[in-house]
């Protein structure tokens, strides 16, 4: 341990010395302060504190990814170069003690950037509202808002398969299909998946009239004196003139009426007239919630209305609650960060082991770039693989799973819309990126360097 100590804060003071470091460093104490003061995005406070956070964040994040690819590419692939490996091997250190010091040194260095950085764009968006001269109404905004960690709740999805395969077998046996449907398996196969879309969107939908109640359990507010937000967005079979549609809505404990048992939670009614294919949100009292954790929501389509009503299945209605702190929220966002930094240390020990310094930036950042966009990534090789299965399967698909995918990961996705980065999910994050992604880049390097010829005897 005392020889793997050395190694990391000798690596620890070889990064601290290069330019790129001191570059990165300046950068990010310059910009992080110009930011937090001329950023306003849409004017409110909301608005500055979500657009600094995003820009912010975003920005540390990729300067700390460059530099821990460089520094730990560098850190190896010089001493190869500079013959220093020499005089490091003829001390009592082994190989792998080497490669672990060598990465306990760029992580430390990491974890001190880091929570020098996060400290700085904590303490701009804590004290930015006293600095800003806001209303009553933009401060409550931004604390329930921004300052905070919503949990989200959707509707659950509702299964149609039976019904799709019973809509679609009859309208094969009635020759209702379209032509050369039910003899091509891929265009029987994107039918049935466009029928089942048309089910759902159906499900979702309100006639002028009628009404949809929505029911979620477990919902389990940090303090029940706070609010939920119920989160909705309208779509219409017929626009309506001013693009507005009635609505009357109802949040709270609907058992109590079907089942006459006597009002225990408050039920509140909403009247509202909104703007269709718009986010909107109704605050209502957490202490609708029951104590087993029910919740319903309901919606009445007013005969006012001259349209049918539909909530989008993806983004129509979310309730949501605040779950834990903004601060507690920021403290894992940061961990998100740190969890990307190690992977990306352990890539760049790797490639040094076997690549030479300009190769192995390259690889990196070719990795790198890559899992910022994984999903597009993931997409389309799930295209290729309807035509290629056994192949895909067998050879692009194990690889395709140790791409790391950042962008799922980010740390804005939370942040910004105040949504709840829950610990477990955290644990789950941790154990693919670092627990088995990287600890397997880790010993691919140990294993590869163990056998690397460092040098060659000439007699």
């Amino acid at each position: 341990m005392h020889s793997i100590w050395a190694v990391a804060t000798n690596t620890l003071k070889q990064a601290v010395r290069m330019k790129i470091a001191l570059v990165f460093i300046i950068l990010l104490f310059i910009l992080l302060p110009l930011m937090g003061a001329s950023m306003t995005g849409d004017g409110t406070l909301k608005g500055r504190l979500q657009t600094f956070v995003s820009y912010g964040f975003s920005l540390t994040d990729l300067l700390l990814s460059l530099l821990t690819i460089v520094v730990s590419v560098y850190s190896l692939t010089s001493d190869i170069k500079q013959k220093q490996m020499y005089t490091i091997l003829t001390k009592p250190i082994r190989r792998f003690q080497l490669i672990l010091g060598k990465l306990l040194g760029v992580i430390l260095l990491n974890v001190i950037l880091l929570v020098l950085f996060s400290a700085v764009i904590y303490a701009i968006v804590i004290y930015t509202p006293k600095f800003y001269k806001a209303g009553p109404d933009e401060l409550a905004q931004a604390d329930n808002e921004f300052f905070t960690a919503r949990a989200g709740l959707t509707p659950p999805e509702v299964d149609v398969k039976q019904e799709v395969m019973d809509t679609y077998n009859k309208l094969e046996k009635t020759g209702q299909l379209p032509i050369g449907v039910s003899d091509n398996k891929m265009a029987s196969e994107s039918y049935i998946e466009a029928l089942t879309q048309t089910i759902k969107l159906g499900k979702r939908a309100v006639v002028v009239g009628h009404d949809l109640v929505w029911e979620f359990n477990n919902v389990k507010p940090f303090d029940p004196n706070q609010n939920l937000f119920i989160r909705f967005k309208y779509d219409v079979s017929v626009n309506p003139p001013d693009l507005q549609v009635f609505g009357k809505w109802f949040v709270g404990d609907d058992r109590q009426v079907k089942y006459a048992t006597g009002i225990q939670t408050p039920i509140y009614t909403f009247d509202r007239k909104d703007l269709i294919r718009t986010f909107h949100e109704i605050v209502v009292p957490a202490d609708a919630v029951a104590e087993d954790g029910y919740l319903a929501v309901g919606f009445f389509n007013v005969p006012l209305n001259n349209t049918v009503i539909i909530f989008p299945p993806q983004e129509g209605l979310e309730v949501l609650y605040k779950a834990d702190t903004f601060t507690a929220n920021f403290l894992r966002a940061v961990f998100l960060i740190l969890f990307r930094l190690i992977f990306l240390a352990c890539l760049g020990i790797l490639a040094s082991t076997f690549l030479s310094f300009p190769v192995a930036i390259l690889f990196c950042l070719v990795i790198f770039f890559t899992g910022t966009v994984s999903e597009f990534c993931l997409e389309s090789f799930t295209f290729l693989s309807r035509n290629l299965s056994s192949v895909y399967s067998y050879t692009i698909r194990p690889l395709v799973l140790l791409l790391p995918q950042f962008d799922k990961f980010s740390p804005v996705k939370f942040l910004v819309p105040a949504r709840l980065l829950s610990w477990s999910f955290l644990a789950e994050v941790a154990f693919s990126l670092v627990c088995v992604k990287a600890l397997l880049l880790l010993l691919a390097a140990l294993l590869i360097f163990r056998y690397k010829e460092i040098a060659k005897v000439i007699v």
